[in-house]
């Protein structure tokens, strides 16, 4: 009995006597002569030339050696015939062209917003779900957003208190601080660290959702997976940033007066008085407004790139990164947000 690596296929012409042993242990099971002279393996042009020679009318078997039955029975004549290719070039410019990954996505995240708000519109939301994420955003994310915020504000501190001093402008500083803290550094830190801490897990999730077919699993079972997963995160976000974002404001103030006073000499009670001259209402509202925009940001991408993750492990790592970097660069281009409080406020006054 020859093992399965000895098992030679032998081809033999019915007019000769002569055959060739194939180099290879494999199997020929094809008709046409382009596949077969691929497989077959003769060291001499000229034998080549004899053998498979169109004007002989000889019957080429190939054979099995499992069982020595032939499993092919072509003609040299009908062998030497050319077979058309199809032609794959013939095809049109449009059947090629496939979009970017990234205008499908931006695509899917406009139509999930929209789908969001009809569904919340509509009432259909699922509350206990939008619990556990109000928690899991909220309440599990203050102690690095207010960490975050507190040596941002002494950072912020140190750099322009000391130039203040020396022009003689001490009276100013709180109200510089609750200004920059207000309109800028709070909702862009807050969103930042959620960014890098709850979006990334939303992508993450959801992506393991999708490529494990979870996703759908809810729709055999009758739930729609933007009730039951996109929207408690989207509302999650909104409501949760816009207080994050004023504890952080608070935090960040109350350790760059403690900076102020402890190194520079400046009162806390100047810093709060200037504070409470230069800040506005409309300042804090802002404040808060630009944080809700920045969790449906960052909520929605984050949503968006979690279902449309391919790919399996690879697909959900890439769509975590993308979802967190695209996050990232929303939030920075709130200057546009930043623009329209300013010119709200020169109009006021």
């Amino acid at each position: 009995m020859l093992a399965a690596s000895q098992i030679r296929p032998v081809i033999h012409i019915s007019d000769r006597y002569s055959s060739i042993n194939l180099s290879c242990p494999a199997k020929i099971t094809s008709l046409g002569f382009r596949h077969l002279i691929q497989k077959v393996y003769l060291p001499e042009e000229a034998k080549t030339r004899r053998v498979f020679s169109p004007v002989k009318q000889s019957k080429l078997f190939v054979l099995d050696t499992e069982d020595g039955h032939p499993s092919a029975s072509v003609s040299e004549e009908a062998a030497a015939t050319e077979i058309p290719v199809p032609n794959n070039e013939s095809s049109t410019f449009l059947s090629k062209w496939s979009p970017p990954k990234y205008l499908w996505r931006g695509l899917s995240v406009l139509i999930l917003t929209g789908q969001v708000i009809t569904r919340t519109i509509k009432g259909k939301i699922h509350w206990k779900n939008t619990l556990q994420q109000l928690e899991r955003v909220g309440p599990k994310s203050v102690g690095v957003c207010l960490l975050t915020s507190a040596f941002v504000g002494m950072a912020f501190t140190i750099q322009f208190v000391r130039e203040f001093t020396r022009l003689g402008l001490n009276r100013s500083v709180g109200g510089v601080l609750a200004l920059a803290f207000s309109r800028e550094l709070s909702p862009v830190v807050t969103s930042i660290v959620v960014a890098g801490r709850i979006g990334s897990a939303f992508a993450a999730e959801l992506g393991t959702m999708q490529v494990s077919e979870q996703t759908d699993t809810l729709r055999v079972l009758g739930a729609n997976p933007v009730d039951y997963l996109v929207t408690p995160r989207v509302l999650a976000s909104c409501i949760a940033l816009p207080l994050l974002t004023l504890m952080c404001f608070t935090v960040g103030m109350a350790s760059s007066a403690l900076l102020a006073d402890s190194v520079y000499g400046i009162s806390i009670n100047i810093i709060l008085d200037s504070a409470q001259r230069a800040l506005r209402s409309w300042d804090i509202i802002s404040a808060m407004i630009k944080s809700q925009v920045f969790g449906a940001i960052i909520s929605v991408v984050s949503c968006a790139w979690g279902v449309t993750t391919l790919g399996g492990a690879k697909g959900v790592g890439e769509s975590t990164t993308s979802a967190v970097v695209v996050s990232l660069v929303g939030i920075l281009l709130q200057i546009l947000l930043s623009l329209i409080a300013f010119s709200r406020e020169l109009e006021t006054r």
